[in-house]
């Protein structure tokens, strides 16, 4: 299973999540959260980003249907030369039998230049049903709280008895998780942001129910954030 927080589907042809399900054989869903403009000329660092990016904001995608560019961004906007326009998004996708897939919206914060969603799925494992919760949380300062009490609703309203994960980039830290989720437990730690040297885990793979930790951690693929990894089974 692979819950990919950003992922892109381009107006032009390019879609991420289309080439990640042929590639890997997978189905699931894509859940659209911002339409963007995706820089797709030049060539920037050996990194991610620049290590002042959160304070200089965008370089490589640039969100402008809730909230204007400012002057230099439209200024470093038109530098790049090429652009193209698509949908940011959240997905999911598996190898597992889906028996639901549906996207729960959790509306836009008004400090945010995107939407956000929980992409609520009922899969199947040797007949065994259990649920996945997908996330790409915003971050506490821009009033997350508000949406981890919506997916507390949602979690609550599922099928009684029923395993569930929640997990994706949470944009926060496990002990505030611990007051703002209660009732989960943790099944992979690993620091995983920044990723060049990670100091904090700010993704999550939470889960209730009898899952079982077989092993995990944290891989570099190029991001801001490394990749978690968790090996777990229905107990």
């Amino acid at each position: 299973m692979l819950i990919c927080p950003e992922l892109w589907r381009g107006d032009d042809g390019t879609d991420f999540f289309e080439d990640l399900s042929t590639r890997l054989s997978m189905k699931g869903i894509f859940a659209p959260l911002a339409r963007a403009e995706r820089v797709t000329s030049g060539a920037g660092g050996r990194t991610w980003q620049p290590l002042m990016a959160h304070f200089s904001a965008e370089r490589g995608l640039y969100f402008g249907e809730h909230r204007a560019l400012t002057a230099s961004q439209l200024a470093r906007r038109e530098s790049h030369g090429a652009l193209e326009a698509g949908e940011w998004g959240l997905a999911l996708l598996t190898r597992l039998p889906i028996e639901e897939i549906r996207i729960e919206p959790l509306g836009r914060l008004p400090r945010e230049k995107v939407r956000r969603a929980l992409v609520v799925a009922r899969l199947s494992d040797d007949g065994r049903p259990f649920y996945v919760l997908a996330l790409h949380g915003a971050h506490i300062s821009h009033g997350s709280y508000r949406h981890y009490h919506r997916i507390n609703q949602i979690a609550a309203s599922l099928e009684a008895g029923v395993p569930i994960i929640l997990a994706g980039d949470f944009n926060c830290w496990r002990p505030l998780l611990r007051v703002l989720l209660p009732g989960w437990r943790s099944l992979v730690r690993a620091r995983t942001w920044p990723a060049r040297f990670p100091h904090s885990q700010i993704d999550h793979v939470l889960g209730r129910g009898p899952w079982r930790r077989l092993g995990g951690g944290a891989s570099n693929g190029g991001s801001d954030h490394r990749a978690l990894v968790a090996d777990i089974e229905l107990g």
